[in-house]
């Protein structure tokens, strides 16, 4: 057994990888903000939301992750994480599908602090509903 590092994540988002241009990537579990709960989510413990959170490099080229929240704000995308860096799933290093709907930043879009260092890069931080807990892919 493996325990996951912070060197090893991959993450694809409409099918491409975007490993290059993200520094934080994490779903986040949270009580369901509805105001109505279902019978098979009250005996579950009650609703739940995901979220995807990324924090990604500023780069507006057409193809990068950052052009994807300018482009297709509001749009469903596919995305894959993958914990253990592994080309193909399995029971012991899983892959996880989601549907997230891109949004833009509740915060900075374009620009940052100004900094001396050449390779200091502005960033971003999105939060992107996720339709549905994500699927644990094992093969």
């Amino acid at each position: 057994m493996a325990a996951l590092t912070g060197r090893t994540l991959l993450i694809s988002v409409g099918g491409a990888e975007f490993n290059t241009q993200v520094f934080e990537a994490h779903v986040d579990a949270d009580d369901s903000d509805s105001d109505s709960t279902t019978f098979a989510e009250a005996a579950a413990g009650g609703g739940r939301m995901y979220t995807l959170s990324i924090t990604l490099t500023q780069d507006a080229v057409t193809g990068t992750l950052w052009d994807k929240i300018w482009t297709a704000a509001g749009s469903d995308v596919a995305v894959i994480m993958k914990p253990y860096g592994n080309t193909t799933a399995s029971a012991t290093q899983p892959h996880y599908s989601m549907t997230a709907n891109v949004r833009e930043p509740n915060g900075t879009l374009i620009g940052g602090e100004a900094d001396a260092s050449p390779t200091k890069r502005f960033t971003t931080e999105v939060e992107w509903p996720l339709a549905a807990k994500p699927t644990k892919i094992i093969a």
